[in-house]
């Protein structure tokens, strides 16, 4: 039992348990005299890379990590633009309004429909995520922003209502690989020690980008029309499509199943088999600066090596050129429809399900506050334009800036720490810790919007007050973003995909219902927000205090299903 976590009565090894901060004077591998193995020497302690890299220099894991961070930026920039799309009406209540003779409902309801779009086609993106890998996704997802974005701003009149709808429907569905495949790459690029920065990175432009959106929006509805806040996204993306295009190579990658390390179902790592060509990897990864990666010295390789023992020829480097083609390839041999189907049986998978509920529920309640946010501070006591609505968008803003702080401080730290006081193994479940600080913030601030946005309107708390407490509730709504994440792809990576595509389904799903729902709500409370944040209040603190049996129970679990293959039983693998 690992500070707390059950060990498995059944397995010897479960998958996704792994020893990548050891002792460096006693490396585990090394000690055991396994040779192959390769290292991270970057730092003052060595690391063994999970997943292996394999001997392909076409190997993601291979290229220099420049490019890899390279890579990351350009998709984390375009999904910024490319989320901005859903709070892009939050401070054009009011203009909409009019422009479209509808009421604040109706209006609300266009966020809804540009969740829709994107929850839905996740169901597409799943099979030919896997099949064909992410790269069309993302050349196909930035070219159609930059078009539905301009169509959008071309519905600008009450006649064209029905065709603003189906506008933010495509928006959606361009927005879907950068909500639901950014994350996933970063599982194609880099190994298990490298991921939680750049994940809480990924998360921030997905989530974060998105909150400064209304703060520019209302300046730039009230100097040049709302129209404009679309043709600047179109703008931008169409910016953003040649840096996609020559850029942004293909991250998906079929490795062999024993470079896995954390898929093994044994603990030893003599079932890693590189090539012969191992000696001149390691010399070509040994430089921390090109490729932040090295390896031990392959002592039996480099003697075949030495005596003239054929060895194996390396695949040939792609050219530019063949690194521009949407597809290089079959990424998996497995039938389209049944992965078309696949994210569906993992929503009764227990962890699966606890990540949802992380992460979906507080990207539910944020929508939900957007939502409402306009009908408080447009009318009295405060009646404030569309340019102050926007600008009260600084403060959830800044929570996500925080939530990025703290989970990006966190994430890899508390990993390293709880691994070196479980005598050098990791365990997924370590990544379940920074619920602590997400319960914390998120639940405060859903309970304090509530309680200070009746107070306002009562003259009783200054404006400031709520929006507080909604820095708090996006603060604590990025860090369960980042926790649910990090743990889907430490604990499940070969379900990473199927696992962001059920996180993206439940929460675009989840805040669609809540768009209709909004106003309801608010008039059968007799416009009282209390009560109702209340109540959500309490929802969210009974999601984060599931996390006690799940990080308990988490690596147990994961032998079951990993023995029990549950897409197996609905006749989807």
């Amino acid at each position: 039992m690992g500070l707390g976590i059950l060990e498995d009565k059944v397995m010897d090894h479960v998958p996704g348990t792994t020893r990548y901060f050891d002792d460096p004077d006693r490396p585990q591998y090394v000690a055991d005299r396994v040779d192959g193995l390769k290292y991270d020497t970057s730092g003052p302690v060595p690391i063994i890379l999970v997943p292996q890299p394999s001997d392909d220099p076409n190997d993601p894991l291979n290229w220099p990590l420049w490019k890899r961070d390279l890579i990351t930026f350009i998709l984390s920039l375009t999904a910024i633009f490319a989320t901005s799309l859903g709070p892009i009406l939050a401070a054009n209540t009011l203009p909409l309004s009019l422009d479209f003779s509808k009421k604040f409902a109706q209006v609300a309801e266009l966020t809804g429909w540009y969740l829709l779009g994107v929850g839905l086609s996740a169901f597409i993106f799943v099979p030919t995520g896997r099949i064909w890998g992410k790269r069309h996704l993302f050349v196909g997802g930035t070219l159609l922003l930059a078009v539905t974005s301009a169509w959008g701003g071309a519905s600008h009149t009450k006649a064209r209502y029905a065709s603003f709808i189906a506008a933010r429907v495509f928006q959606g569905i361009a927005t879907a690989p950068f909500e639901s495949l950014v994350n996933a790459a970063v599982g194609d690029l880099y190994c298990v020690h490298q991921r939680g920065i750049r994940m809480a990175f990924t998360n921030l432009a997905v989530f974060g980008g998105a909150f400064f959106t209304p703060i520019v929006v209302g300046r730039i509805t009230k100097s040049m029309g709302w129209p404009w806040t679309f043709y600047f996204v179109a703008i931008f993306c169409a910016l953003c499509f040649p840096a996609v295009f020559f850029l942004c190579p293909e991250t998906a990658y079929r490795r062999e199943s024993s470079l896995n390390l954390d898929l093994l179902s044994s603990d030893s790592p003599a079932t890693v088999h590189h090539t012969d060509g191992d000696a001149a990897a390691a010399a070509a990864s040994d430089d921390p600066e090109k490729s932040g990666t090295s390896s031990t010295p392959t002592t039996a390789h480099e003697q075949n090596g030495a005596s003239g023992t054929k060895t194996t020829a390396f695949p040939a480097k792609a050219t530019f050129s063949q690194q521009l083609a949407l597809f290089n390839g079959r990424k998996s041999d497995e039938s389209f429809w049944k992965l078309l189907l696949r994210p569906l049986p993992l929503f009764i998978q227990p962890a699966f399900l606890w990540a949802c509920l992380i992460q979906g529920l507080l990207i539910g309640w944020t929508v939900f506050i957007g939502v409402l946010l306009a009908k408080f501070f447009i009318a009295t006591p405060l009646w404030w334009d569309e340019v102050n609505v926007g600008y009260a968008y600084t403060a959830p803003f800044i929570g996500a800036i925080l939530g990025f702080v703290i989970a990006g401080t966190l994430a890899d730290w508390s990993a390293r720490y709880m691994t070196k006081l479980n005598r050098g193994i990791y365990e997924p479940e370590f990544r379940l810790v920074l619920v602590i600080p997400q319960m914390i913030l998120g639940c405060a601030g859903v309970y304090g919007w509530g309680i200070t946005i009746d107070g306002m309107l009562h003259r009783k708390y200054h404006w400031a007050v709520p929006l507080f407490f909604f820095c708090l509730e996006v603060a604590g709504m990025v860090i369960g973003a980042v926790a649910s994440s990090l743990y889907i792809v430490d604990a499940y990576r070969d379900l990473a995909i199927e696992g962001f595509t059920c996180l993206i389904i439940f929460k675009n799903i989840f805040s669609f219902a809540l768009t209709f729902k909004a106003f309801d709500w608010l008039i059968t409370n007799g416009d009282a927000a209390t009560p109702v944040f209340n109540a959500l209040g309490t929802v969210q603190l009974v999601a984060c205090l599931l996390t006690i049996p799940m990080y308990i129970y988490g690596k147990r679990l994961r032998s079951f299903f990993h023995r029990h293959d549950l897409l197996a039983m609905f006749g989807v693998r």
